[in-house]
């Protein structure tokens, strides 16, 4: 039976993409160049063909650039997609315009990858039977009061996570594995972890598909996510109904119950590049719509595509049109999805002229920083790409955190026994001042980490000198190869009881730097319970138990998960170690003692100069008279050492923290802390203990 074909009026050029309107659905899209433009409607996504198809007349359906169409009494849930025609690509103009490719709407809110094939999308002509399809869907949702969280950026601690992997494996025990709800059953270990904030891998609608061929062969996909396509649509495969065109209030369901649970949501964005790769990659939506504006290309050849992202594409993110994509699209999760900040993936490429050259003001990073809705958000970058650009310390704007990759690379290598690095320890743990106080930020723009989804987890940190990337297809060609990492004397999986033992106390030493460190804390997930991925630092196709998250090893390693609880209680009852300004040296105002004094094995005698010393020490003072002062010993060295403990005003000492002692009498709480009676205490090789003062932890 032939379905109903829908009347039609001219539509409207605002607002963009598929929109519910007055007993019907306009439609609109911008596309510049475009000739001939058709809309085609499905009754369910899979369906193979269209049951009507809708040709515009240039006449009557564009208004300067934007073709539109009004469908009366289309109904919620009808699917659709574009064909556009155009100029023939030559030198001159870069375009990949083909009449018979089906596209889907860049402004969709909800897109459906059932029939997806990127090996046809990647050949010329008609591929209506294997493309993706967009959904009409309702906007409306009841929040029930919930706003974005205004967490202060000090008190932050971030916790990155993939959505698919954090509850896809068996020992996750959740209804819905792998998706946003399944996230949701996890929230209560979230809450008692001690985190502020989710980080989100990225859950913008990406490829899969989108692999090297030989990674592709072996059965793998694209695990990661930064494969974007659609930047309004929640990703289908993290939902448990999208063939319904659930997207919306599945992830919507997500960030109330974490608001309700005070967890921030940052979303891991991908405004770089896109899915549709170079010019050999698949037509999705923006090559077949205008691709000469979105994307990078040679100043002499438009038809070779410019790769400053290890991608095969990068976009144009400075073009007036894209710009105002970007922002409308950051907008648009922050008014209408309720996130509270965005990661954005190799951001330093959002930097680039639209001949590629590095700008000084980008206008689109300048538009994100001034954007009246995006105010209150938190903006993070990494601040480097694929190309060389490496802007930590110098990423443009005052308002963005950036990736400290310098924090990182110090920490594993100071943790590892690299000797002559406690100058520039002391710096990163402060808050990197010589990256960010002289352009007028804070300790906040300094995001730290160890770890992060991509390279080793922190299990793997200390367990591997080398990369083990087999799995992946690239014969080990792949991923970073300067790892900064120490096996602890035998090269992964072992019976051996000291090294694990090591590896243990490694693990320990990390979480307590990194969350004693001034600045932005983050952590990976699955660390806390030393997570494994046998060695591979770059499990990007892996979405298999390689990366999934086992949560059998939260119980196994259950000491571990209750140090780093711990640790971020220890964090939060100090504002002294959340501080927005940068640490002076100097004595605090109604307190006789500095914000913070260095040491070493002796007091007020921190050996700068020493090229071999790996111990260092400190003294925090308390923010206030009901805040205890710390005092910090950080030995990395191979042998014990007795270091003097600072006097202040008659106060005695209480062990907080002492990484060697055995499981779960490593870390003290303030109730059962007991006062030490001695001016020395003798810190173990490889060890970071941590004092407080009786005053405050009585």
């Amino acid at each position: 039976m032939k379905k109903k074909q829908y009347d039609l009026k001219p539509g409207n050029s605002y607002p963009f993409g598929c929109t519910l309107n007055g007993g019907g659905a306009n439609f609109s899209i911008f596309s510049r160049y475009a000739t001939e433009v058709e809309l085609l409607l499905f009754e369910k996504a899979e369906d193979k063909k269209p049951f009507q198809v809708i040709s515009l007349q240039k006449e009557v359906n564009r208004t300067f650039f934007y073709w539109h169409i009004y469908v009366i009494g289309l109904p919620v849930g009808t699917w659709y997609t574009w064909r556009i025609e155009g100029p023939n690509l030559t030198r001159e103009n870069g375009f990949s315009f083909d009449k018979e490719k089906h596209l889907i709407d860049p402004w969709a809110r909800a897109v459906s990858d059932k029939n997806w094939s990127r090996k046809m999308a990647c050949k010329p002509g008609d591929n209506g039977a294997t493309s993706m399809r967009c959904c009409l869907v309702d906007d409306k949702y009841d929040w029930e009061g919930d706003i974005p969280l205004r967490i202060s950026s000090e008190k932050a601690i971030i916790y990155e996570l993939h959505v698919g992997g954090f509850t896809r494996h068996n020992s996750a025990n959740v209804n819905h594995p792998g998706t946003f709800s399944g996230l949701i059953e996890k929230i209560p270990y979230l809450k008692a972890l001690g985190i502020t904030h989710v980080e989100l891998l990225p859950v913008m609608a990406f490829d899969e598909q989108d692999v090297p061929r030989k990674t592709y062969d072996l059965g793998l996909k694209n695990y990661w996510g930064y494969s974007t396509h659609s930047f309004f649509s929640p990703h289908p495969g993290y939902c448990v109904t999208p063939e319904e065109g659930t997207h919306l209030q599945e992830f919507r369901d997500l960030v109330k119950a974490l608001h309700k649970a005070g967890i921030g949501v940052i979303m891991d964005v991908v405004f770089n590049h896109t899915s549709e790769s170079g010019a050999q990659g698949p037509i999705i939506n923006f090559k077949g719509i205008g691709g000469k504006i979105f994307y990078h290309h040679d100043k002499y050849d438009k038809s070779i595509f410019i790769d400053y992202t290890g991608c095969g594409n990068t976009v144009n993110a400075n073009h007036p049109l894209v710009s105002r994509f970007i922002i409308s699209c950051l907008e648009y999760w922050v008014t209408e999805m309720h996130v509270d900040g965005f990661r954005f993936d190799l951001a330093s490429a959002m930097t680039r002229g639209e001949g590629g050259e590095v700008l000084e003001d980008p206008p689109v990073l300048w538009g994100i920083e001034l954007s009246e809705r995006l105010f209150k958000t938190k903006l993070i970058a990494e601040a480097w790409d694929a190309a060389g650009l490496y802007q930590v310390g110098s990423f443009p704007g005052y308002r963005w955190g950036e990736w400290n990759g310098r924090y990182r690379d110090v920490i594993r290598r100071f943790v590892r026994g690299d000797s002559g690095l406690i100058a520039e320890v002391a710096t990163r743990i402060c808050g990197s001042s010589d990256l960010y106080e002289h352009q007028g930020r804070l300790p906040i723009s300094s995001i730290n980490f160890v770890t992060c989804h991509d390279g080793f987890t922190l299990n793997d940190l200390f367990s591997y000198n080398e990369k083990h990337n087999l799995a992946n297809g690239e014969n080990n060609q792949d991923g970073g190869n300067d790892n900064h990492s120490y096996n602890c004397g035998e090269e992964g999986e072992t019976d051996d009881l000291n090294i694990l033992q090591l590896r243990r106390k490694q693990a320990k030493n990390t979480f307590a730097i990194l969350l004693l460190s001034q600045g932005v804390p983050m952590l990976l997930a699955g660390d806390e319970f030393l997570n494994s991925q046998n060695g591979n630092n770059n499990a990007y196709c892996q979405d298999n138990e390689l990366s999934w998250l086992d949560w059998k090893m939260a119980a196994h390693n259950a000491d571990m998960v209750h140090f780093v609880q711990q640790m971020i209680a220890l964090r939060k009852r100090h504002p002294s170690i959340m501080r927005r300004r940068f640490l002076t040296g100097k004595i605090i105002e109604g307190k006789n003692i500095n914000d913070i004094s260095w040491h070493g094995t002796q007091l007020n005698n921190p050996q700068w100069n020493n090229a071999e010393t790996r111990i260092l020490a400190f003294t925090l003072a308390g923010c206030d008279s009901n805040e205890a002062d710390l005092h910090i010993v950080m030995n990395m060295s191979d042998e014990n050492a007795t270091v003097e403990l600072p006097m202040i005003d008659g106060k005695e000492w209480c062990l907080s923290v002492d990484t060697s002692l055995p499981a779960f009498k490593d870390i003290i709480e303030p109730k059962n802390q007991k006062l030490l009676n001695n001016q020395r205490y003798l810190v173990n090789d490889k060890t970071i203990a941590v004092f407080e003062n009786v005053n405050a932890a009585s």
